[in-house]
């Protein structure tokens, strides 16, 4: 079994201090092609949006599969939207680089994870706050599985291209979480780097729907999102794309 480079191996040498995960994860890079590797990575993604710059960056050094697992996405109609949109987002950007970029969907169980909002107490959370770190844990965790299972070198995630996400919490989680795996945790900070301006360019060159709430209900209700309007246009969408709602697992 070939050696995987561990992110806390060039964590260890960053100790107190901030670190920056888009320098770590380009030193991995370089390491990878010194070691003449291509690896396999298991990249979560919630919306095709995040997953734009962040794929068009590390397609060029890594066999990369979008890995689309977000029950907390609500209402159902919605989740269907965006994970059609990730998976046509997929398809085009293969079609216009030609690169092999695959892609998963888990299933769907949102009440999975109201569920577990509703065990640790986290409902009242403000946004940003306790109840999204347990989202981002659940959600890595489940990433970590799936590579783990289909023989992934790493997992990781695409959240970390939104200005608006804690990508410091996110790649703490990330490295907590390989812990109990094999595949190893691939650290990011892919706004960084103009990361963020390009995945606004992306998406209007691919036509990307971009969404105005990150998917929770608690979230929507606490930016004041009319959910039903969401619904509303969601099921629209799946209309005219000639999609109909799934039973939920």
């Amino acid at each position: 079994m070939k050696e995987v480079l561990d992110v806390e191996t060039y964590l260890k040498k960053m100790k107190n201090q901030k670190i920056n995960y888009d320098k770590v994860l380009r030193k991995m890079i370089k390491d990878w092609g010194a070691r003449n590797e291509r690896p396999k990575v298991l990249l979560h993604s919630c919306c095709a949006p995040c997953s734009t710059a962040s794929l068009e960056f590390l397609a060029e050094h890594a066999d990369v599969t979008i890995f689309f697992s977000n029950s907390n996405i609500h209402p159902k109609s919605e989740y269907m939207r965006r994970s059609n949109e990730q998976k046509v987002f997929v398809e085009k950007f293969n079609d216009r680089t030609g690169h092999t970029v695959g892609f998963i969907e888990d299933d769907y169980r949102s009440n999975v994870f109201f569920k577990m909002v509703k065990k640790e107490g986290l409902g009242e959370e403000p946004e940003g706050g306790l109840r999204c770190a347990a989202c981002f844990d659940m959600r890595l965790d489940r990433s970590a599985e799936v590579a783990q299972e289909r023989g992934f070198d790493y997992f990781g995630s695409a959240i970390t291209l939104s200005k608006n996400k804690n990508s410091q919490l996110i790649n703490e989680l990330g490295v907590g979480v390989q812990q109990n795996y094999d595949s190893r945790y691939l650290p990011s900070d892919f706004k960084k780097s103009n990361g963020y301006q390009r995945s606004i360019e992306m998406c209007n060159e691919y036509d990307v729907f971009r969404q105005c709430y990150c998917g929770c209900s608690f979230a929507a209700e606490k930016q004041g999102i009319d959910l039903r309007a969401v619904n509303k246009d969601a099921i629209n969408y799946l209309k005219e794309n000639d999609l109909s709602l799934k039973k939920e697992i």
